[in-house]
C-alpha cells in the first residue's frame, strides 16, 4: 500500500495537467478495496486540446532524422528501467497482477521502445528504373494517431502502438484505461523525459464515451489503435470509416488449445496451466477451450490438475504469489455465470468454481483457478470469452474433428497445438483459422514476428516491422526527364 494518496495527471503538449472540468476519480486496489491513487477525469474538449497540441508537434517530429527520434526512444528505455519498480508497483495497486509479472510487463515496455528505435532507421523507400523515369517510393508517417488500450496490460499494450508510432513519425494522443491509468501515465512521463518534443505525446484520462469518441471521431486523427473488447472494436470501424481513416483493431479471443494422442503431456498440463490461469485468465490470448484427445484426456486432465493446485493466490503485492485477484466484481461476476451455465448443462467442477475463504480474501475480488470437465459447446464458456481463470475440458476422436471445433468460433486470435508429430503440427497449423498459431508453445507473441487476429478478433497486425508499417503512408514519385 502507498503512505499516501497517489496524485495523477494527464499529459497534454508536454505539460503535467488537470482535466479542465477539476472532476477526479478515485483507483482502488481489486486485491484490498484500499485507495490507490487519485486521476483527473478527461472530456471531450480535454481530448479535443491534445489532438491539437498533437497535429502542432507533428511536422517537426515527422521531419525529425530517423537517428534522433532513435536517441529519444532509447533514452526513454533505459528511463522505463531505472523506474521499473516504482511504475510495476503502481501496476500492481491498480490491477492487481503479482508484482513479478508487473515488473516483466514494464521490462518489456522497454524493450518495446529499444526495438523501434533501431525498427525506424530500417524505413528506407525503393528506387526503380524504367526507360525515361525513375520511380521512387516513400513510407511517411501517417499523421496523428489515437491510441486506446485495455487494462489487463496498460503498460505494454500501449508500448506496443507508442513505439512504432513515434518511430514512424507520427505523433499521438493515447487514452489509458480509465480504472487502471496510472502505470501507463507514468510510462509515457519517460519519453518527455527523455527529450520528446512538446505535443508528440499526450496522455488524457476519461470514459470512452467522451475521450475515446472524441479521439475516434475527430478529423484530427488520421490512425485509431484499439485494443479491447469486440463489441468497442467494431463501433470505433464504424465511425472511422466516415473519414476513411487507418485502423488497427486487436480483439476478443476464445483461444483453443489442442493436446493430441503424441504429446509430452507434463509439458502440455504446466503450458496449459500458466496460460489458462496467468493474469486471472484476463490475457486476451489466454487458453479459453482444452480439446485433448479420448486415449490420453484423463492423464492429460490428472496433470493439469495438480499443476492447477500448486498456483498460490493472493494480494499481488506479497511475496511467491503466482495469482492476484481479478480486475472488478464485473469480471467476476461473468466468470461465475460462465461456470455456473456449464455445470447446469453437465459439465463437471473439478477443482475451484468459488471465491477463496479466509479474511485476506473479503474484499478483493478474488475467484479460484478452475478446471472443467466434460464441457461441450452448447455452454457459453465455449462459445463467449469469459476472460478469467477457468479451464474447460472437451475430449475429441480425430484431428479433423479437434480443428473443427477449434474453428467453431467467430474470434480467431490465437490457438495451440501439443504434439510430437511435425505431419501432424503443420496440418494443423495451416487449418486453424487464427491469427498465431503456438505449435508446443504457449505464446504467439514475438517482438519481431506479426501479432493480430482473424474473423472477428480483429484487423491489422502489431510487433515486427508490420507494427512499424501501421502507422506509415506509401507515396510514389514518378520522375520523367530526357535522355
Amino acid at each position: 500500500m502507498l503512505d499516501t494518496m497517489y496524485h495523477s495527471y494527464m499529459l497534454i503538449d508536454g505539460e503535467q495537467v488537470q482535466a479542465l472540468s477539476g472532476r477526479v476519480d478515485v483507483i482502488y486496489n481489486p486485491a484490498s478495496q484500499e485507495p490507490v491513487g487519485e486521476v483527473p477525469v478527461g472530456s471531450r474538449q480535454d481530448a479535443r486540446l491534445a489532438l491539437q497540441a498533437a497535429r502542432r508537434a507533428f511536422p517537426a517530429w515527422s521531419e525529425t532524422s530517423c537517428q534522433k527520434r532513435a536517441e529519444i526512444l532509447h533514452e526513454a528505455a533505459d528511463l522505463v528501467r531505472e523506474r521499473t519498480d516504482r511504475i510495476a508497483r503502481l501496476l500492481t495497486q491498480e490491477q492487481g497482477k503479482p508484482l513479478k509479472n508487473a515488473r516483466a510487463e514494464v521490462r518489456s515496455s522497454a524493450d518495446m521502445l529499444d526495438y523501434y528505435a533501431e525498427e525506424g532507421k530500417r524505413n528506407f523507400g525503393e528506387w526503380m528504373a524504367s526507360g525515361q523515369s525513375r520511380s521512387i517510393v516513400l513510407k511517411q508517417p501517417v499523421g496523428v494517431a489515437a491510441l486506446i488500450t485495455p487494462w489487463n496490460f496498460p503498460v505494454d499494450l500501449l508500448a506496443w502502438k507508442v513505439a512504432p508510432a513515434l518511430a514512424a513519425g507520427c505523433t499521438f494522443v493515447a487514452k489509458p484505461p480509465s480504472k487502471a491509468p496510472i502505470a501507463a501515465t507514468e510510462f509515457v512521463k519517460t519519453l518527455i523525459d527523455a527529450g520528446l518534443p512538446p505535443g508528440a505525446a499526450n496522455v488524457v484520462h476519461g470514459p470512452g464515451s467522451e475521450v475515446g469518441a472524441e479521439l475516434v471521431q475527430s478529423p484530427i486523427s488520421r490512425k485509431i489503435a484499439f485494443t479491447g473488447e469486440t463489441k468497442t472494436g467494431r463501433w470505433i470501424m464504424a465511425h472511422a470509416a466516415g473519414q476513411i481513416k487507418r485502423v488497427s483493431l486487436e480483439l476478443g479471443g476464445q483461444s483453443p488449445f489442442i493436446v493430441c494422442q503424441d504429446a509430452d503431456l507434463e509439458k502440455a498440463a504446466s503450458a496449459c496451466t500458466q496460460r489458462a490461469f496467468s493474469n486471472m485468465g484476463q490475457i486476451c490470448i489466454s487458453v479459453n477451450r482444452i480439446y485433448a484427445a479420448e486415449e490420453i484426456a484423463d492423464q492429460f486432465t490428472a496433470k493439469l490438475l495438480e499443476h492447477t493446485q500448486r498456483l498460490r493466490i493472493g494480494n499481488g503485492l506479497e511475496p511467491d504469489v503466482d495469482l492476484g485477484p481479478m480486475f472488478s466484481e464485473a469480471q467476476r461476476e461473468k466468470t461465475r455465470e460462465h461456470v455456473a451455465d456449464a455445470l447446469a448443462k453437465g459439465a463437471s467442477l473439478l477443482c475451484g468454481g468459488r471465491e477463496p475463504e479466509g479474511r485476506a480474501f473479503e474484499k478483493g475480488f478474488f475467484y479460484l483457478p478452475t478446471v472443467l470437465d466434460n464441457v461441450d459447446h452448447s455452454m457459453r464458456i465455449m462459445r463467449e470469452e469469459t476472460f478469467g481463470p477457468v479451464a474447460p475440458i472437451m475430449r475429441f476422436k480425430t484431428l479433423e474433428e479437434a480443428i473443427a471445433l477449434a474453428n467453431d468460433t467467430e474470434f480467431g486470435l490465437a490457438a495451440y497445438i501439443f504434439t510430437r508429430d511435425l505431419k501432424t503440427a503443420i496440418f494443423a497449423s495451416e487449418r486453424l483459422e487464427a491469427g498465431g498459431i503456438g505449435v508446443n508453445v504457449n505464446n504467439v507473441v514475438d517482438i519481431q514476428a506479426p501479432f493480430g487476429g482473424w474473423k472477428q478478433s480483429g484487423l491489422g497486425r502489431e510487433l515486427g516491422h508490420y507494427g512499424l508499417e501501421a502507422y506509415l503512408e506509401t507515396k510514389h514519385i514518378r520522375l520523367g526527364f530526357e535522355m
